[in-house]
């Protein structure tokens, strides 16, 4: 190892790498084969729209200079096909300039998405993802060994996400100190999985350890990244343990997942490295050039993640380069969800032919068992939990995806599981109501098969017909 590289860590860079990249992987995918319907020119929030209002300065991307739905699809499969080739390990083979400037292409391509994904890309690990992904573009190839302050910038990154959600834990919902959060946040997560009936049955003085044992991976053990080896490794491994426990109980897209990248990143391996050149000089600026950057953008986050106010989820700039974490500052002690009915009914009435939309992964039909999608990011399943909280969520796209449900548009309908209606015969009235949902008890399971039991709370939205309906009829 000499002052600028360090060749124990040649394996953690490949390890880490390559999972980057199938993250990368999942997220063009998920883009794909969503934004049409919440982001196209048709979308629920199109981007034409929004470009025309947000400055490029504000929120850069490749769709302020040019949109179109096919363009958005070469752009989004073509973050797959770059991803896939990462994953394939094709920067290996590439000379030192061009693996940077391969790990560039999917960071451009995916920062372009997110500056225009409004609501729906408005979750904390897109701008993981995006910061993770562009320090990726300098951890080099087989042709030089990891440069020691990029794997620390790496460390700082997961030593931010890790410590910023313990404090914002800590200052918030006071379960988190009385140590009972868990009581209810495996039933009242945005989006369980099919363990999470379990862990929500787990004993009470369990979910109290759980508890006490989040605090601890979350606030003392990032510390340890710093300390000398093999500490730094236990610490990073305790992570994943932790983050692999978060995995099975609910579905948390890939913020598990990139959390886990950034440890396996801090992991020595026992693995004797192949011998690697002396790193470019060209190379040791530009990589010192950005962490100096880097350091000095870190000044935002470090001040947020020390304020009493501290929030949650912000990009500081419009690149995505350094940000602020936390997740679960509150947890919900009721669950409710917004469930959205068609009928054919000439006039709509409570006794009609009220036929449920069925999403894919929220909670519906009382006897559905919640599947595991994660990391692939279902972003209007996560949404209708947001809805559900609070009307103001849902205000800028619940209304369009309503009329869309009442014109049978298929690409609407592909983001759901089922709907009820065939698709010549597209529903009269649209209808939504908000119901409590609860887990059943094993009781309950036994006798019914329903691991959900749901009451009535309030109508969310009366029946809707399109504009114009009554006087085509």
């Amino acid at each position: 190892m000499d002052w600028f590289t360090a060749s124990d860590y040649w394996l953690s860079r490949l390890v880490c790498q390559r999972a980057l990249a199938g993250v990368y992987l999942v997220a063009f995918l998920t883009a794909a084969l969503q934004f049409r319907a919440l982001l196209g020119s048709r979308g629920l929030l199109p981007v034409p729209r929004h470009v025309s209002r947000v400055p490029f300065k504000a929120a850069p991307s490749l769709f302020q200079l040019h949109y179109s739905d096919r363009f958005f699809a070469v752009c989004a499969w073509s973050g797959c096909a770059v991803s896939a080739a990462l994953l394939a390990g094709l920067d290996a083979r590439l000379p030192l300039w061009a693996a940077m400037l391969l790990w560039l292409v999917p960071w451009l391509l995916y920062l372009s998405i997110v500056n225009v994904g409004q609501t729906w890309y408005a979750f904390g690990w897109e701008s993981l993802l995006l910061e993770v992904g562009f320090l990726a573009v300098f951890l080099g190839n087989d042709d030089v060994a990891p440069p020691i302050v990029v794997l620390f910038l790496l460390r700082w990154i997961l030593f931010r996400v890790e410590f910023g959600a313990g404090l914002i834990k800590m200052r918030g919902d006071a379960c988190w100190r009385k140590l009972t959060c868990l009581d209810h946040h495996h039933e009242t997560q945005p989006m369980p999985g099919p363990l999470s009936w379990f862990f929500h049955h787990l004993p009470r003085p369990l979910h109290r350890v759980e508890v006490a044992a989040n605090h601890v991976t979350q606030l003392v053990v990032p510390v340890l990244l710093f300390t000398p080896q093999p500490l730094a490794t236990a610490a990073a491994a305790l992570m994943i343990v932790t983050q692999l426990w978060l995995v099975l109980s609910g579905n948390f897209s890939w913020l598990n997942w990139i959390t886990i990248v950034l440890a396996l990143s801090a992991v020595e391996f026992p693995y004797d490295a192949p011998p690697t050149p002396a790193a470019p000089l060209w190379y040791e600026i530009v990589v010192l050039a950005v962490a100096a950057l880097l350091v000095c953008l870190s000044y935002r986050p470090v001040t947020n993640m020390v304020s009493r106010r501290q929030i949650m989820n912000r990009s500081f700039d419009p690149l995505h380069l350094v940000n602020t974490y936390g997740a679960f500052g509150s947890v919900s002690r009721v669950r409710y969800e917004v469930v959205v009915e068609g009928t054919a009914d000439d006039v709509p009435r409570e006794d009609s032919d009220w036929r449920e939309y069925e999403f894919k992964g929220k909670p519906g039909d009382p006897r559905h068992w919640p599947r595991q999608f994660a990391p692939y990011h279902l972003r209007l399943d996560w949404l209708m939990w947001f809805a559900a909280l609070s009307p103001g969520y849902a205000g800028s796209w619940f209304g369009t995806f309503v009329e869309r449900l009442l014109e049978n548009d298929r690409d609407t309908l592909r983001l759901l599981r089922r709907s009820p209606f065939p698709p010549d015969a597209p529903p009269r009235f649209v209808r939504a109501r908000l119901f409590r949902y609860r887990f059943t008890s094993w009781r309950e399971l036994r006798e019914t098969g329903a691991c959900w039991e749901r009451t009535y709370v309030r109508e969310y939205l009366p029946p809707t017909r399109l504009a114009g309906a009554a006087q085509r009829s």
